[in-house]
């Protein structure tokens, strides 16, 4: 991520909640908070983390990877050093 207020910071969250938006909120209604909170939860956790691939987050290839892919290789590689 970029430096605090750094506009690449800026654009990695507009995205998410652009995508969370479109794939989730708008296709949805939910009939409590606590219902909404769940389904919040279970996509960023389910879906949008272990598995959806994202172009600001790449390999040394260059191919994009999921969040957890990503963490799991940036911790692997600071535990080897």
């Amino acid at each position: 991520m970029g430096k605090v207020a750094s506009n690449v910071d800026n654009a990695m969250m507009e995205s998410f909640w652009s995508t969370m938006q479109r794939e989730l909120l708008d296709r949805h209604a939910w009939t409590s908070r606590t219902e909404l909170a769940s389904a919040i939860f279970e996509w960023i956790e389910g879906f949008y983390n272990p598995r959806r691939r994202h172009t600001g987050l790449t390999d040394h290839r260059g191919r994009s990877l999921s969040p957890a892919t990503y963490e799991a290789l940036h911790n692997h590689a600071h535990l080897a050093a």
